[in-house]
């Protein structure tokens, strides 16, 4: 079976030929350059989804999202649900946080927020304020972090950033 599609430009002269049938070799290339590109993109849609630090912020590194999620975990243990979430959750929201010199909670803003349970999303803003004083923002003063709150039935949740996974179900 021959497919043809026009490919871009690359030193493969079976991908160059305008029209020609791609091998299965090249096809292969072809498919992988693609789904790459489309990963690539659906990566670089998600990260500008409202998302952007606010200019004189930073975006909070890796380490420091799990620094956050960590201090949240230590300030609230009885609140954490302990083991793997059930397959239904009663809530998941993504809030970004952001932290000032010296650990202060600034602004918060619900990239997602479960609009179905409004107590939930009150009572994590309630959570993420007494929190404060967060771990001090490395270097720049001020960062913004951003968490997946999951959220149980119970009233206990796991951030996405330390979860222990969910039952599949």
């Amino acid at each position: 079976m021959s497919v043809h599609l026009h490919a871009p430009h690359t030193d493969s002269p079976a991908l160059n030929a305008p029209g020609a049938a791609l091998s299965h070799t090249a096809f292969e290339q072809r498919r992988r350059l693609l789904a790459w590109a489309a990963a690539a993109g659906a990566g670089v849609l998600a990260a500008g989804c409202g998302s952007r630090p606010l200019p004189g912020r930073a975006p909070a590194s890796a380490a420091y999202r799990r620094e956050a999620a960590t201090h949240i975990y230590r300030k609230y243990p009885d609140r954490i649900f302990k083991g793997q979430l059930p397959p239904m959750l009663y809530a998941i929201g993504v809030l970004e946080v952001e932290v000032r010199v010296g650990g202060r909670v600034g602004s918060t803003r619900w990239l997602r927020g479960p609009s179905h349970a409004p107590e939930v999303m009150a009572e994590i803003e309630r959570l993420v304020r007494q929190a404060s004083p967060f771990p001090s923002p490395p270097g720049f003063g001020t960062v913004q972090y951003v968490d997946t709150w999951l959220w149980d039935r119970s009233g206990r949740f796991q951030l996405d950033t330390l979860t222990e996974g969910q039952i599949q179900g």
